[in-house]
Formats: C-alpha cells, structure tokens, sequence
C-alpha cells in the first residue's frame, strides 16, 4: 500500500487519518505543524515545521519516498508578517498571502496547488479514511420530527448562502428564525453565542427548538476543508438548547463517530444526514 504523507494541523482529524492508516497497514509519514499538531503524533516517522517551511517539508517528504499526501487538522490565519520561512517557503508566501485577500478558501486552493505543482497527489481525508462522511438519515437513535427538519433545511440554505460568501459554514435556526452564522470564531464559539440567547428564542433542556447546520462552501476545496462535527459541537448544541444538528450526508465529517452517538443519544439531539434531495425527503 502507498505510502502516506499527512501534513498535520490542530485537532482530531489527523490522529483519526494516523487511526486509519494503522488499521489499514498503510505506511506514514507525519509533517506536524509546530504549535498545532497533537504530541500523539510523534510516534510515527516525521519531522516538526513551522506554516512557512515549505522547502522542508516537501524535501523531507520526497525524501521519505512519499507520492501522496493529505492536508488536515484546524490551521488558523496565520499573521503572515511573523511566519518563520524557509527559500521556497517564501515564495509559496508571496502567493499564499495575494490568495488569502480572497478568502480562506482561495488560500487553501493556493496550498493545494502548491503541493501538486511539487509532484503530489494530494487525496482528501475522508479517502484516506473511508467513513468520516456523515451518511443519510439519523446518525443515532434520536429522529427528528417533520416540523425540525423544517429549521434544519432553513439553517442548510443559510449556511450555503454565507459559504458561498466565503464567511463560514455554520448556521443556526430556530422555527424559523435565524439564531446565529459562523465567521471566524468558528462552531463552538457560535454555538456559546446561541446559548447566551433569551430562551424567547431558542429551546432548552427541557423544550429542545431549533437545529444546527453545517455545509460545505460551494465553492471550497473538498479534499482539504470539509466541515466537521465531533462530540464538543453536539455539546454546544446542547447547551444551546438545539434540537439536533444536520448537514449534506455527502459533505460532512463526523470525528469520534461512536462518541458523537453516545453524546447525541444521552443529549436527546438528532444528528440528521440529508440526501442530495433535501432534508426532509426521507
């Protein structure tokens, strides 16, 4: 099997892709970025880089015999100005910050690029991975009923139109009225902000109203930036007293998916994939 290289950001979807390359037998090689990457990915063969090493990185992973890679894990906008480089590391920065005036999904279409025009195949991570895609219909016990899925696709439609102005990938509604988008704070910090709401507006523990979607950008690159949930966003939806959480059965990752079950079921949240017919075609 080929040989993988994983660049490596924050969060839990590199350890999931080093997971499944384990069970897979699939051979690994890690470029973790400094700051950012988990420790736990230190047992496998690597190096440690900072964002603007880039000359490094694609040297080590030449030289690690690698043909292959994939980009995951959260990288946050860095401040360009205090990126440490190497020689090419500077020049891919040049493009890299001219793209981010475009947007976060112009930089990472530069980064990719970048990385193929270096010899690489990158794959995406839900290739790498095989299950990580959300899938149609209730993740767990909890259905949720016609009139939610009602909010569901309304949050789907705003959350689609606010990707499709590069601002995020989230959106929260509740009967009808829109609660919250997501911009740069990201899905836990939206959901704190819904919690913080008059209860007027939104549900409880004891009324759930309500649901979180989660969509990808029309125009994004799928192989390196596919929206996520994982146990801390069925939490936050909680709290926010959420009825459930949906998303495209196609276009959305679910990391720790047996732990974002167990979580939604003791919760009372649905977590709803919708078919490329709609949210409520089932």
């Amino acid at each position: 099997m080929e040989k993988l290289g994983l660049i490596a950001g924050g969060g839990t979807l590199p350890l999931e892709i080093a997971a499944a390359c384990e069970r897979a037998g699939r051979p690994l090689f890690v470029v973790r970025i400094e700051t950012l990457a988990s420790e736990a990915l230190h047992r496998f063969e690597g190096i440690d880089v900072s964002l603007g090493q880039f000359g490094k990185s694609v040297s080590a992973l030449k030289g690690a015999g690698i043909k292959r890679v994939c980009l995951a894990g959260n990288v946050r906008r860095p401040d360009f100005r205090a990126l440490k480089t190497d020689f090419r590391g500077a020049f891919v920065l040049i493009g890299a910050i001219q793209a981010a005036k475009q947007g976060d999904d112009a930089l990472l279409r530069h980064l990719v690029r970048e990385f193929e025009k270096a010899g690489f195949v990158v794959e995406g991570a839900n290739e790498v991975t095989g299950h990580l895609l959300l899938g149609e219909g209730a993740l767990g016990a909890v259905r949720p009923t016609r009139d939610q899925l009602k909010d569901a696709a309304k949050a789907m439609d705003v959350a689609a139109e606010i990707g499709r102005l590069d601002i995020g990938q989230g959106a929260v509604v509740c009967e009808g009225l829109v609660l919250a988008v997501e911009a740069q704070e990201g899905t836990d910090l939206m959901l704190k902000r819904v919690a913080e709401l008059p209860t007027a507006i939104r549900g409880s523990a004891q009324a759930r109203r309500g649901a979180l979607a989660k969509v990808p950008k029309p125009q994004q690159e799928r192989r390196v930036d596919l929206p996520v949930i994982g146990v801390a966003t069925v939490e936050g939806a909680a709290a926010a007293g959420l009825a459930g959480i949906a998303g495209p059965s196609d276009g959305l990752m679910v990391l720790e998916r047996e732990a974002v079950i167990a979580a939604a079921d003791r919760l009372g949240l649905y977590v709803w994939g919708a078919s490329v017919r709609g949210p409520a075609a089932e």
